[in-house]
């Protein structure tokens, strides 16, 4: 067996054994196979796709490519949830703390935010001392003390998706199917959890940009879990425009620290709800959505669920007292207003526009290795089907410097009209 032969084989459509993609991806990760061949097999997956038999090889080769986590240590019931990248997504920052507070445990690994799409562990480090590298063994006792913790993903888990990420990030082979299910379902089969709930975003600030596409991902998503009996739901969510009304990082906390004290924009609310009654309904809590729902905004209301994103941050070595008072977080130097040059209906806000903007503030980076500016993003003061006249408030920009071209760029996102369009914040739901 070569690699040469494995390259014309799915160059010619023709579809791989389980043994020639389980010698790729070891040869790969021990270096023996070299980039300008794993590229070519990657464009021929690409323009040719992969079967669903061949998905799951390859999801079980990255998967054990290196460390599986073993949370046999950790009492009860394991969840976990993915996004799959968009703009002003905190999600986890919210369901986290309520599941937590119903008994069922959060031991997430989680990433860094990458061009447009934020980052949890950048939003996570924006709160003084908050710190994601602890052990593996204060991260399990952590998790059965207080239910819930994030931190990053360790260099031995899934080594063979840090590497085919990097690669497809640079040879145009990110948007593929199959190379995105399986490299979302081998790092989440590795964390241990045992029920996964993912997050699919569609629209212009997502991967997947039409709903067609989603359901394809979400489907192969759900049949690979059930493959490694793995308790596996997804939830099709809008990213046309940006989840919730911060975006930046410090700004982002803020909004989930509001959302769990009762006060969050409707869209967070009812997206971690949906995910949160799933997560509780698998584990076997709640029979319907309904209880679910009521028991959720329940532990809301009397403060449950924002006492586990205070136990976690103490817990983590974070600064408690800017959850207790949000006006403690630093702050960015300007705030500029963005005013409406025209009266009407919003009709659409483009998320990648606004994901690209607050980056270039310096909210996210386009290289891993770019610092980040906590304090600085955008705050939306008004969204899609929302009415506006001349000179009312679209959005407020946190700044250290007026930026012009800025200014403009975010402007350039919103679409006026004069009705209302159909709009819904969440699509489908695929078990």
């Amino acid at each position: 067996m070569n690699m040469i032969d494995i390259i014309s084989k799915k160059r010619d459509n023709l579809t791989l054994t389980k043994e020639e993609i389980e010698f790729f991806i070891n040869g790969y990760v021990k270096g023996l196979i070299p980039d300008y061949q794993v590229s070519s097999l990657l464009m021929a997956i690409f323009l040719n796709g992969l079967n669903d038999e061949e998905t799951i090889y390859l999801t079980d080769s990255m998967l054990h490519s290196g460390e599986v986590m073993d949370l046999s240590k950790i009492e009860g019931i394991k969840a976990d949830k993915h996004s799959t990248g968009g703009v002003g997504d905190k999600v986890s920052l919210v369901l986290g703390p309520i599941i937590a507070s119903f008994g069922v445990k959060l031991a997430k690994m989680s990433g860094r935010g990458l061009g447009h799409t934020g980052g949890t562990l950048d939003k996570l480090e924006s709160i003084p001392g908050f710190n994601i590298n602890i052990s593996g063994t204060r991260f399990i006792n952590q998790v059965n003390t207080i239910g819930l913790a994030i931190v990053g993903q360790t260099q031995n888990l899934v080594p063979a998706d840090k590497l085919l990420y990097a690669l497809r990030d640079v040879t145009a082979t990110v948007d593929s199917i199959p190379l995105i299910a399986s490299s979302i379902m081998s790092k989440k089969l590795a964390s241990g959890a045992d029920i996964i709930v993912l997050d699919v975003k569609v629209g212009s600030g997502a991967f997947m940009k039409n709903i067609d596409d989603a359901l394809k991902l979400s489907n192969l998503m759900v049949k690979i879990g059930k493959k490694f009996n793995k308790h596996v739901s997804c939830i099709i969510t809008d990213m046309d425009e940006p989840l919730g009304l911060a975006i930046g990082n410090n700004l982002e906390v803020i909004e989930a620290v509001n959302t769990l004290k009762g006060n969050g924009p409707k869209d967070l609310l009812e997206v971690t709800m949906k995910i949160a009654a799933k997560i509780l309904i698998k584990a076997k809590l709640y029979k319907t959505e309904k209880d679910a729902n009521e028991a959720i905004l329940e532990h809301i209301n009397n403060g449950t669920a924002l006492k586990k994103l205070k136990d976690m941050i103490a817990a983590q070595d974070g600064d408690n007292s800017p959850i207790f008072d949000t006006n403690l977080f630093p702050k960015s130097k300007y705030i500029y207003e963005v005013k409406s040059k025209k009266k009407g209906y919003i009709t659409h806000m483009d998320a990648l526009k606004l994901g690209v903007a607050s980056m270039h503030m310096g909210a996210g980076r386009l290289k891993k290795e770019d610092p980040i500016n906590f304090n600085v993003g955008i705050v939306l003061n008004k969204k899609t089907n929302d009415y506006v006249n001349i000179n009312d408030t679209l959005c407020y920009l946190h700044m250290d410097k007026i930026d012009e071209d800025m200014i403009k760029e975010v402007y350039d996102a919103y679409t006026f009209g004069d009705k209302k369009v159909e709009f819904k914040t969440i699509f489908e739901e695929v078990d």
